[in-house]
């Protein structure tokens, strides 16, 4: 420590400046080289203080950050940790070298898989502050890696709070990766937000992505294969109603969507047909974890999904049904199929309307008895739709194997 002290003090009494960063430069150097530890602490408390003037401070700080980096992980951290926190009173001073230290230590963090550390981490660099002036395209980049992180770990909050400032901003950059980068990250989000309607839609077009040429990037058939898995499941985990059967209707006539692994529950839902609780189970298993929540009333999103599309596919085969076989029919008990009836009833996701006397639904008429808005039409079209397209799908399947027979079709 005497040895360092008297460097230190040698160093500073230097009259020429230049000599005097390059004595600097070579000082940190040697203690890096030792790995760090008190001495090296020691030294850039001196450099970060009032006694060092600031473009020498700059100079010596820039170049420990970017040396960081190849020194091992405990001593990184513990050295850039260090750093970072003693220059934070004086942040404005030291913009640059304290956003190329919170960049080393982020990777770190991101290498441990630590990812909301990562991400606070980056959320510490001023990019707003006014006094460094930084392109727009760079703000993008950090706000959407910031979110990206946060979603790491599912805190879609924070997450949220970073893709909005990269919102504000996205217009304004050129990058196509970039762009494509805040419309993944957006999706992501309405998904660990549970605003599942609107994250499908976003999904599949994300999934319909006709240029694949994001700069250096290049979009995969199974990133593109992803997107349009994770709107089929976001589609069925949204809430059952006129939306909701337009968007299932798009994604069960996606030609593609037939070598999905939740195709028969994506069929079954578009065709209004009821849920076996094996094909319930085996899809459960595929979701992520926000994605199995659990609701105030102590039910997983996918059961209000399940519950609230039998509901639907009951109102296709009764006319009318008690509240007590209704709940028999959805494994639940009265009162409860009463109550998501009701709810549905209200927000016009199903048509009807119940009898309180009788303790009776009537589906798919009003009051007066008269038919709903609901065409029954469109139902039997759907049905002679499906039909046609198993046809077609026969016949395609006959010709691929029996190729002589395709010229007599």
């Amino acid at each position: 420590m005497v040895g360092v002290s008297a460097a230190v003090a040698e160093a500073a009494a230097m009259l020429d400046q230049k000599a005097k960063i390059e004595r600097y430069k070579a000082l940190q150097k040697e203690l890096l080289a030792r790995g760090g530890g008190d001495d090296l602490k020691a030294f850039i408390q001196h450099i970060v203080g009032d006694d060092v003037a600031l473009v020498a401070s700059r100079q010596v700080l820039q170049e420990l950050a970017l040396e960081l980096p190849k020194l091992p992980p405990a001593q990184l951290k513990e050295v850039g940790l260090f750093t970072v926190e003693l220059i934070h009173p004086r942040v404005t001073s030291f913009e640059e070298q304290a956003a190329t230290l919170r960049e080393a230590i982020a990777s770190l963090y991101e290498k441990e898989e630590d990812w909301s550390s990562a991400a606070k981490m980056l959320a510490g660099i001023p990019l707003d502050s006014g006094i460094r002036v930084l392109e727009d395209g760079y703000k993008v980049e950090k706000y959407i890696k910031i979110a990206m992180l946060f979603l790491q770990d599912d805190e879609s909050v924070s997450a949220e709070t970073y893709i909005n400032r990269a919102s504000l901003l996205i217009d304004e950059t050129t990058d196509p990766a970039l762009k494509l980068q805040h419309k993944v990250c957006y999706a992501r989000i309405l998904d660990s937000k549970r605003k599942f309607l609107e994250a499908a839609t976003r999904y599949y077009q994300l999934s319909q992505l006709s240029n694949r040429q994001f700069g250096a990037h290049t979009v995969s058939e199974d990133e593109i294969t992803i997107a349009l898995t994770m709107a089929a499941k976001c589609a069925i985990l949204a809430p059952a109603g006129p939306q909701r059967s337009r968007l299932l209707g798009t994604l069960y006539k996606d030609e593609r969507s037939a070598r999905m692994p939740n195709y028969t529950i994506l069929e079954k839902m578009y065709m209004d047909r009821l849920l076996r609780a094996d094909e319930i189970d085996a899809f459960a298993a595929t979701l992520a974890p926000h994605q199995k929540a659990t609701l105030e009333d102590g039910s997983t999103v996918l059961d209000r999904a399940v519950l609230e599309h039998n509901m639907l596919a009951t109102s296709r085969l009764y006319n009318n049904i008690s509240f007590e076989q209704l709940g028999a029919l959805l494994g639940i008990g009265a009162g409860k199929a009463e109550r998501i009836a009701s709810s549905m009833l209200v927000e016009k996701r199903l048509h009807g309307f119940i009898d309180q006397v009788e303790m009776l639904i009537h589906f798919n008429v009003n009051e007066d008895g008269q038919p709903s808005s609901v065409d029954a039409l469109l139902a039997f079209d759907g049905q002679i739709e499906h039909v046609c397209r198993s046809v077609e799908a026969l016949s395609a399947a006959i010709a691929k194997k029996h190729p002589e027979f395709a010229t007599e079709m």
